[in-house]
C-alpha cells in the first residue's frame, strides 16, 4: 500500500492577489472562499493537497498593506510563504499591476508554481501576442512565462490554470467551484455534483424563508403604518410591530444575507436589499424612537457599503443619502450629541468617497467640506476629543487630495496645514500612538511637497526633515521591521535631494549615501526584491549626479555604472513599468552628461537619444506627472547640447521650453524655473532668463547645475545669506 503523501503545513489555505481596481472581486472571492462549507461527503478524504477540511479558511487578502508600502513588505512575503495556494484575479488592471506581478514572482520563487490558480474576470488571456489588442491582456507577465534559472521570467510560455468568471464562460458560480476544486485537488465534476445536491436542498429552504420573511415584513410594515394612524391607545402596539419589522429587516440584511451569499443567491440578496430600501423609504422618521432610527441608519449604511464594494455606485449613494436624512433628524432632536455629529460626518465621508469613485471631484469636495463643518461643530462642544480630531485630520487630508487632483495646488495647502496641526496635537496627547505618528509623517510630506512646488525651499526642507525624523524614530522602535526601514530610505533620500537644491551638498551627499547604504542592505536580504533593487538603482544615480557636480568623477562613474546595471535588470524583468522606464532614462541622461564631460560625444549622443525616446511617449501618457516632465525637459536639453544639427537642437530646446510653460499648477517650482533658465540660456535668450534667475535667487535655490551654468555665462549669483540664516534657524 502506497504511503499517504506528505503535505506541508501552511497557515493560509490561499493568498488572493489582485489589483486595487478589482477590489470588489477580491472582496467577493475572499468571502466566498472563507464562508464556503465543503460538502459533508467529501470532508476527510485525502488528496495530494492534504486532508479535505470542513472550511477553506483562513484565506489571506491584504491590499491595504500594499497601498502604503514601497514593495511587498515583510508581512506580504511572510503570508506568501505561509500560503498553500496563490489565486490571481486576472484582468487588464492586474496584468498591468506591478504588485500583482511581484506577488506571482515571489510565489513562483518558492517553488510552488503548480499551486497558482487564476480567476479571469475581464480581458483576454494571451492578448499581448495579438497586434492591436495588447491592452486586453489579463495575465501578468509572471503568469505568462516560466521562470528561468536566475529567477526571472524567461521565454518559455507557461499555461496558467484558470477559471473564467466572465458571462458566457464558466460564470461566477462555476468559476468559484473550479477554484475550490483546484485548492482541494479534486475533480470539478465531483465537487459540482455534490454542490448541486446540497444547493437544491438549501436553496429551496432559504428561498422559501426569504419569501416568507419579506411577506411577514411587508405585512408588519403595513400593520405598523395603519396602527400608527389609529387611536393613541394603539400607539405602543404600532411601535412594537414596527420594531418587529425592523428586526426582521436587520436579520434579512445580516444573517440571511450571509447565508444566501454562501449559496450564491445574489439575486435574492439584491431583492432583499431592494425590498428593505423600499420598506425604509415608506416609513416616517418623525414619530419613532431614536433607537429605532439609529438601527435603521446602521442597516442603510450596511446596504450602502455592500453596494459600494460591489461597484454599484448609484445604488450605494441612494442608501447613504437615505441614512444621511435620518442622521439629520437625529441631530435635530439632539444637536449637542457629539456621537451623532461624528456618525453623520463619517457618513458624509462615505458619500464623498462614492462621489470620488464616480469621478465627481466637485461633489466630493463639497461633501467632504460638509463633514468638516460637522466635525468642527462637534469639536466646539468637545474640544480636544482625540477621536474627533483624528476624523477631522482625515477629512482635511481628503479635501487636500481632491484639490490636488483638480490641479489646485495652492488651494490644497490650507487643508494640508490643517491636517498637520491636528496630527501634531494628537501626537502631543499620546506620543506612542503609531497611527497618529504615521499620519503626522504623511502630513509633513504633503506640506513639504506643496512648499517645494511654490518655491518655499526652507519650508520644504523643514517638513521633509520632520517626516524623516518621524520615520527614523518609528524604525528605531523596531529595527527588524524592514518595511519601516524602506520608509526611512525614501524619506532620507527625499531630504537629501532637497538639501542639494539649497546648495548644502555635504548634507545632501550624506543623506543620499545613508539612503543608498540602507537600500543596499535590504537588497542583500533579498536579491530578487524589485523595490530594494529600484531604490539601490535610483539613489546610486542621484548620488552619482551629485558626485559629478562636485568634481568626484571616479565615484560618479562607479555609482552610475551600478545604477545602470540594476535598472537594466529591472526593465528587462518588466518592460511595462513606467516608473522604472523613467528612472532608467534619467540614469541614461546622467550618463550622457558624464560621457560628454569625458569627451566621448558620440556615446553621449546615443544615451541622450535613448533617454528622449523613452521619456517622450511616457510624458504623452502622463502629461501632468511632474517627475516625468522634469526628466523629459532635462533629457531634451542634454540632447540639444550634443546635436550637431543647429535646427534640430533649436527645435529640441523650443519644445522643452514649451513643456515647462504649459504646466497649470506649481509654476514657481524652482526645479521647473531652473530648467527654463538652462533652456533660455542655450537659446541665447539670457535677458529673458534674468527675471527667472532673480526669482530662483530669492527662493535660495543653489543646485550646482544652475550655479555652474551661471558661472560659465558670467552671470552673478551670490549666496542668499538671508535664506541661509532662515534655513539654519528652521533646522535647529
Amino acid at each position: 500500500m502506497a504511503p499517504d503523501p506528505v503535505v506541508p503545513e501552511f497557515r493560509y489555505r490561499a493568498f488572493i492577489s489582485y489589483s486595487h481596481q478589482d477590489k470588489a472581486w477580491g472582496s467577493w472571492l475572499h468571502k466566498a472562499l472563507e464562508t464556503y462549507r465543503v460538502p459533508r461527503r467529501l470532508i476527510g478524504q485525502r488528496t495530494a493537497a492534504g486532508v479535505i477540511p470542513k472550511r477553506l479558511a483562513p484565506v489571506f487578502r491584504d491590499r491595504d498593506e500594499l497601498a502604503s508600502a514601497n514593495d511587498l513588505g515583510s508581512k506580504i512575503n511572510e503570508a506568501l510563504r505561509e500560503s498553500a495556494n496563490l489565486i490571481v484575479i486576472c484582468s487588464p488592471r492586474s496584468a498591468a499591476s506591478r504588485w500583482v506581478n511581484e506577488e506571482v514572482l515571489a510565489f513562483k520563487r518558492l517553488g510552488r508554481s503548480e499551486r497558482i490558480f487564476c480567476l479571469i474576470v475581464d480581458g483576454e488571456p494571451d492578448a499581448s501576442a495579438i497586434p492591436g489588442r495588447e491592452h486586453e491582456e489579463c495575465f501578468a507577465p509572471a503568469l505568462r512565462f516560466r521562470l528561468a534559472e536566475d529567477g526571472v521570467p524567461g521565454s518559455e510560455p507557461a499555461e496558467p490554470i484558470a477559471a473564467d468568471a466572465r458571462e458566457g464562460k464558466d460564470g461566477k458560480t462555476n468559476a468559484k467551484l473550479k477554484l475550490i476544486a483546484g485548492l482541494l485537488d479534486i475533480g470539478f465534476d465531483a465537487l459540482k455534483r455534490r454542490e448541486l445536491q446540497r444547493r437544491v436542498r438549501r436553496m429551496t429552504a432559504l428561498a422559501a424563508l426569504a419569501v416568507a420573511v419579506m411577506a411577514v415584513t411587508t405585512t408588519l410594515a403595513i400593520t405598523a403604518v395603519i396602527a400608527r394612524n389609529a387611536a393613541v391607545v394603539a400607539s405602543h402596539a404600532a411601535e412594537r410591530r414596527q420594531k418587529q419589522a425592523e428586526n426582521l429587516v436587520d436579520f434579512m440584511l445580516g444573517d440571511l444575507g450571509d447565508k444566501l451569499q454562501q449559496v450564491s443567491r445574489l439575486d435574492i440578496i439584491e431583492s432583499v436589499d431592494d425590498q428593505a430600501m423600499r420598506y425604509f423609504q415608506s416609513l416616517p422618521i418623525m414619530d419613532v424612537t431614536d433607537e429605532s432610527l439609529a438601527q435603521r441608519t446602521k442597516a442603510l449604511e450596511r446596504i450602502g457599503s455592500v453596494r459600494l464594494d460591489d461597484g454599484h455606485l448609484p445604488a450605494a449613494m441612494e442608501s447613504f443619502r437615505a441614512a444621511a436624512q435620518i442622521h439629520e433628524t437625529l441631530i435635530q432632536r439632539d444637536p449637542k450629541s457629539t456621537d451623532r455629529l461624528l456618525a453623520y460626518a463619517r457618513l458624509q465621508a462615505f458619500i464623498g468617497l462614492t462621489y470620488w469613485r464616480q469621478g465627481q471631484l466637485d461633489d466630493a469636495k463639497a461633501t467632504f467640506e460638509t463633514a468638516r463643518t460637522t466635525l468642527n461643530h462637534a469639536a466646539s462642544m468637545a474640544s480636544h476629543d482625540p477621536t474627533l480630531m483624528f476624523e477631522l485630520a482625515m477629512v482635511e487630508n481628503n479635501i487636500g487630495h481632491v484639490l490636488e487632483a483638480k490641479g489646485q495646488l495652492e488651494e490644497a495647502a490650507a487643508p494640508y496645514h490643517n491636517e498637520l496641526a491636528l496630527c501634531q496635537q494628537l501626537v502631543a496627547i499620546k506620543p506612542g500612538n503609531t497611527d497618529w505618528n504615521v499620519q503626522l509623517g504623511s502630513a509633513h510630506n504633503n506640506v513639504g511637497k506643496l512648499a517645494l512646488m511654490r518655491g518655499d525651499m526652507s519650508t520644504a526642507v523643514a517638513e521633509y526633515a520632520a517626516d524623516n525624523a518621524i520615520e527614523t524614530r518609528l524604525f528605531e522602535r523596531d529595527p527588524k521591521d524592514n518595511s519601516q526601514k524602506e520608509n526611512v530610505v525614501t524619506s532620507r533620500a527625499i531630504l537629501g535631494r532637497t538639501l542639494a537644491l539649497t546648495g548644502d551638498t555635504g548634507a545632501a551627499a550624506q543623506d543620499l549615501q545613508q539612503a543608498l547604504d540602507m537600500a543596499e542592505q535590504l537588497r542583500a536580504l533579498d536579491a530578487k526584491n524589485a523595490t530594494s533593487m529600484e531604490d539601490y538603482a535610483l539613489y546610486s544615480s542621484q548620488l552619482s549626479r551629485l558626485m559629478r557636480l562636485t568634481g568626484n568623477t571616479a565615484e560618479a562613474t562607479r555609482l552610475l555604472n551600478q545604477s545602470l546595471e540594476a535598472f537594466a535588470t529591472l526593465v528587462k524583468q518588466d518592460p511595462s513599468d513606467a516608473g522604472w522606464q523613467r528612472e532608467f532614462a534619467e540614469a541614461q541622461t546622467e550618463q550622457a552628461e558624464q560621457l560628454r564631460n569625458a569627451a566621448r560625444r558620440d556615446q553621449a549622443l546615443t544615451q541622450a537619444q535613448a533617454a528622449v525616446a523613452t521619456l517622450s511617449p511616457l510624458l504623452a501618457k502622463h502629461p501632468h506627472d511632474r517627475a516625468t516632465l522634469l526628466a523629459t525637459v532635462r533629457a531634451q536639453y542634454v540632447l540639444a547640447t550634443l546635436t550637431d544639427d543647429p535646427h534640430a537642437a533649436q527645435q529640441l530646446l523650443e519644445d522643452a521650453l514649451a513643456l515647462t510653460r504649459a504646466v497649470t499648477g506649481g509654476k514657481d517650482d524652482p526645479r521647473l524655473l531652473s530648467q527654463q533658465v538652462s533652456v533660455l540660456v542655450a537659446l541665447g535668450r539670457t535677458d529673458e532668463a534674468r527675471p527667472l534667475i532673480q526669482k530662483l535667487w530669492d527662493t535660495g535655490y543653489r543646485d550646482l547645475a544652475l550655479v555652474n551654468l551661471l558661472k560659465h555665462e558670467h552671470i552673478d549669483y551670490p549666496v542668499n545669506t538671508a535664506f541661509s540664516k532662515e534655513l539654519a534657524s528652521r533646522m535647529r
